[in-house]
């Protein structure tokens, strides 16, 4: 999905004048200097502020089961007993429910997009931040009902859902605001501020549990209380974020629905390849984020007797951070030398990550599993970057290669491209996020049926590999059946 500008006769101001009539913006070229400079910018970077406090929230609340099955065995919950000594059924629970608000968050992403154009930025923003306070207070209150059955927390677990669709809602909207030349930093900040709400969670989450069985005591009610602690502190910045939205944030009446370019950017090929590549990357980030606390608690059960490292969540908070902030480098780096050369190189990375994993399980060393689970987040990072950074590529290679084999305007066709580009990001963000659920299920299903996680982490590696050849053939290879199957190699994309 894209929004663009409608276009018409009627003659506008070249500087900015703010209306507010519903807080809709009639006019917006921020493409135009004048414009820009004269009180566009402003507004812009403030609805940008706005945006990404909504979204950072909206993570935080999409990932909080991750953390919050870590203690729900403490809490008097059965179906996650034994969680911390790897009790098999109780991985598969844990898992089942860190994965299910991955599968809804992504299935959201493409409607989360169209409701921009339908709704607004502003008025989306209020409801999709609101929609966060159902499942946070819902599992603030079963969570004290220690009867309760595990399908009501799968239930609450898949409402949490809503926070992965926000991302789409929010990249679509703040796309729209920044001219072309500042898009990137603009969506790069966004996304960025998003991501960082996984780690935040993952770091305050147990450090108020903690604090909560300090204020009580160690026994099923005081992680019962410690858990509602650490799920409650959220609702001041929910109701924060969505005021501050309804309050500061606008509406751009010009943005609309692009259907057509939707409907092209389906029927590309390229769409599909780089989904497929942004199930490697985010769907990576995404999922090992959610699943990460789980599999650190289900194998490495002595940490519970070092107690800094369990007031810190075992330190499952630092891949997401390390992600998050490798994710800026990875479209910068790529912009120097080429999205296709940094992903082909991130695969393989991965791959090599996985087996000193696999290594650090052998070993039972958990300083080399964090280590190289931390070098894994770093790359999913690097490739989230360098793969948003070859989507608009892709579509401007082959616009200009359409356009001079069939004579059209090169303009036009630029134009054209950068449409379809925005649609094919919605598509690829969606089907990328539902990788984490995969990669989750993955792991539960090798862990219930074979007894051991480690088939799923060699499965990884290999599509790893795959991945990187798929790189290879569609956008680096330059010789190799060059004339029978053309690549995109000559675009340096």
């Amino acid at each position: 999905m894209t929004v663009v500008a409608a276009t018409g006769q009627q003659s506008h101001p070249t500087t900015f004048e703010y209306q507010k009539r519903g807080r809709w913006l009639d006019h917006w070229d921020p493409d135009n200097a004048k414009f820009w400079e004269s009180g566009g910018a402003k507004t812009a970077r403030k609805n940008l502020m706005f945006s990404v406090f909504a979204e950072n929230l909206g993570f935080s609340i999409w990932v909080i089961w991750g953390t919050v099955v870590t203690s729900m065995g403490a809490a008097g919950f059965d179906f996650l007993a034994g969680l911390g000594k790897g009790n098999p059924i109780a991985v598969s629970n844990a898992l089942l429910l860190t994965s299910t608000p991955t599968l809804v968050g992504a299935a959201l992403r493409i409607p989360y997009t169209f409701a921009i154009p339908r709704f607004g930025g502003r008025a989306f923003t209020v409801f999709s931040a609101g929609m966060l306070l159902i499942p946070t207070l819902g599992l603030a209150w079963f969570v004290n009902q220690p009867g309760t059955p595990m399908w009501v927390f799968l239930l609450l677990a898949a409402l949490a859902g809503v926070g992965g669709g926000n991302f789409s809602s929010s990249m679509a909207n703040i796309n729209f605001f920044f001219p072309e030349g500042k898009k990137g930093a603009a969506l790069g900040i966004n996304a960025a501020g998003g991501n960082l709400g996984v780690a935040q969670t993952q770091l305050v989450l147990p450090l108020l549990i903690t604090f909560g069985t300090h204020l009580m005591a160690k026994d099923p009610g005081g992680y019962r209380f410690g858990i509602t602690l650490s799920v409650l502190v959220w609702v001041p910045f929910i109701l924060a974020a969505a005021f501050g939205a309804l309050r500061y944030m606008d509406s751009i009446s010009t943005a609309k629905s692009d259907g057509k370019s939707y409907r092209l950017a389906l029927t590309n090929r390229h769409t599909w390849v780089m989904a497929i590549l942004y199930i490697g990357t985010f769907g990576s980030f995404i999922g090992f984020s959610f699943a990460f606390p789980t599999l650190i608690k289900a194998n490495f059960p002595d940490l519970a007797k070092i107690g800094w490292i369990t007031t810190l969540g075992n330190l499952a908070f630092l891949g997401a951070l390390v992600g998050s902030f490798s994710r800026p480098f990875g479209g910068w780096v790529s912009d120097k030398v080429g999205g296709a050369k940094i992903t082909f190189s991130v695969f393989g990375g991965m791959a090599i990550a996985v087996a000193l994993i696999m290594a650090g399980l052998e070993l039972k060393s958990f300083p080399l599993y964090l280590l190289a689970f931390l070098l894994l987040f770093v790359l999913t990072g690097i490739g989230n970057g360098s793969t948003y950074r070859m989507i608009p590529t892709i579509f401007s290679a082959e616009s200009k290669k359409y356009a001079s084999e069939h004579g059209l305007d090169a303009a036009e066709a630029a134009a054209s491209a950068k449409r379809q580009a925005g649609a094919a990001i919605g598509v690829i963000g969606a089907v990328g996020a539902s990788g984490g659920w995969l990669l989750q299920q993955a792991l539960r299903l090798s862990n219930t049926h074979l007894h051991s996680m480690a088939p799923a982490f060699w499965a990884y590696a290999g599509a790893f590999l795959v991945m990187a050849a798929v790189t290879w053939w569609f956008y680096l290879r330059s010789s190799f059946a060059i004339q029978r199957v053309p690549s995109l190699a000559y675009a340096n994309v």
